[in-house]
């Protein structure tokens, strides 16, 4: 693959970049930050943000639809679980056609629900995915299923179920499995309802017991008092669940029986629509390119792949934004038979980006990552905003103490993956991350500048810093000091040197 400056220049149209600046000290009735700092801070973030002059740029084509689940939404299959932290197809289709990726080896260290992988099937290229979260891996291994083991009498039998809804006049009820976090998530008769379903839905052939388990995971948000929020998991009221002062009202919860009919008729319509693709489905060709799944942590799984193996990596590693998965998809790893140990472990195995994570000790866990972590050791805006950090914990300013190990244990990590992404890398090989910037204690995170200097440090020639023309609004603890003052959204395209 060679990524030359006429190929790189028709991702981007000539513009002036706009000049981004951390915020200024808020009101005196704001929390009392050292502004000093913050002003010092922004000073140097100008600086770093100058050595990229001419590669931070917007790009008009890459809507918030496109860098987002939302354009998934009209798409066959994709569109069945809602994987709200996942990019579009559209987009993996964008960037293999202007990068001229389609006839290599695509890699997605942080596969979530196999958008990068399926895409690039489609187009003909082999792909694979590392993914940590249990149902992560089952809506990859169900897309694997559809595409390679599913046949037309299995399709009827998905159809028989929506239609005669069997499990209803069942006298066996599973148990449905519960965590701490979990208990009391939905109504009486929906429970029994779930119980009923699971039970006769053991008695057909192992593809469609699959098929069927999967719908569940797909309504389970709708059918629930439970609806996800970011960071965790918010109630509603009818709960009895007490979460704040606020009264929280999450609308229409649906029947367990409506809603899971209503999902497998959308899922049969796409299998059947499969035989004669209309335009629900994105032009594939002759034969799809194989797809790989490797079930477990990125930090354990890429050390061991092979050395120049891959054309390209396109990815969306999670963001360092407190946002915890395995809470906010707790329903789902609780209906999977995870344990309270398993989601400690999960939690802890996850890249660090919420305030439970406890330091990893990166150096002991691979020795081979001592040029990595020097990477991020010379970080100087890295390492400014940690002692920033540090100091606001240390003045009880943070509103949770948790912040600082959750920021510097995620550029360390990020360093490591960004190193090993390069070891697998073919030279010339195309690196293509979907990220956000953040803000804590009042100082924006240039994440898209820290990490794109390591990557520099790491081998990789920063080729564009693709800015989405609409940025990212603050948090709801932030929105008092800093209004609706936006931050970049950006996809960072490197090059393998």
């Amino acid at each position: 693959m060679n990524l030359d400056a006429p190929t790189v220049q028709t991702l981007t149209r000539r513009r002036r970049t706009p000049e981004y600046k951390l915020p200024v000290a808020p009101d005196v009735a704001d929390p009392p930050h050292d502004f000093e700092a913050i002003e010092r801070l922004s000073r140097l973030n100008g600086e770093f943000e100058k050595q990229f002059n001419g590669k931070l740029k917007i790009e008009p084509a890459l809507s918030r639809p496109l860098v987002s689940f939302q354009a998934n939404k009209h798409r066959a299959v994709y569109r069945w679980y809602k994987y709200k932290e996942a990019f579009s197809a559209g987009m993996i289709e964008y960037f293999v056609e202007n990068l001229g990726l389609s006839k290599g080896k695509l890699l997605d260290p942080f596969a979530g629900s196999g958008t990068a992988m399926f895409a690039a099937s489609s187009l003909g290229m082999p792909s694979e995915g590392i993914e940590l979260l249990p149902i992560g891996q089952q809506i990859i291994k169900t897309k694997q299923l559809i595409d390679l083991k599913i046949t037309p009498g299995d399709i009827a039998v998905l159809s028989r179920w929506a239609t005669a809804q069997p499990w209803k006049s069942s006298k066996v009820v599973h148990s449905v499995n519960a965590l701490r976090i979990t208990n009391g998530a939905y109504p009486s008769e929906t429970l029994e309802g779930l119980g009923k379903y699971l039970a006769v839905a053991e008695k057909e052939n192992e593809r469609v017991h699959s098929m069927l388990v999967f719908a569940l995971l797909c309504i389970l948000e709708s059918i629930s008092f439970t609806r996800k929020d970011g960071q965790y998991l918010r109630w509603d009221h009818r709960s009895g669940r007490r979460q704040g002062k606020k009264v929280f009202d999450k609308g229409k919860i649906l029947p367990f029986n409506d809603a899971i009919s209503a999902k497998l008729n959308d899922m049969v319509f796409d299998l059947q629509a499969k035989a004669a693709p209309d335009d629900l489905f994105a032009k594939s060709p002759s034969k799809p390119g194989e797809v790989t799944l490797h079930s477990g942590s990125c930090l354990d799984i890429l050390p061991v792949l092979k050395s120049a193996t891959y054309d390209c990596i396109i990815t969306s590693p999670p963001y360092c934004n407190r946002y915890d998965y395995t809470r906010t998809y707790a329903l789902e790893l609780a209906l999977q038979g995870i344990t309270e140990d398993g989601l400690v472990k999960l939690r802890q195995d996850m890249l660090s980006c919420t305030v439970e994570n406890r330091a990893k000790n990166l150096a002991e866990m691979n020795p081979k990552w001592k040029k990595a972590i020097n990477a991020a050791d010379q970080q100087q805006l890295l390492q400014e905003i940690l002692k920033y950090l540090d100091t606001e914990k240390d003045r009880g300013i943070l509103n949770n103490n948790g912040i600082p190990r959750m920021v510097r244990g995620y550029f360390y990590e990020m360093a490591c993956v960004i190193a090993e992404c390069g070891r697998v890398l073919k030279r010339n090989g195309c690196f293509v991350m979907v990220n956000d910037n953040v803000r804590y204690a009042g100082v924006g995170i240039s994440v898209d500048i820290i990490l794109s200097d390591i990557a520099q440090k790491l081998g990789f020639e920063v080729v564009n810093i693709l800015v989405l023309p609409n940025g990212k609004g603050n948090s709801s603890q932030q929105m008092g000091a800093h209004g609706r003052e936006s931050l970049r959204k950006c996809v960072y395209v490197w090059r393998k040197k």
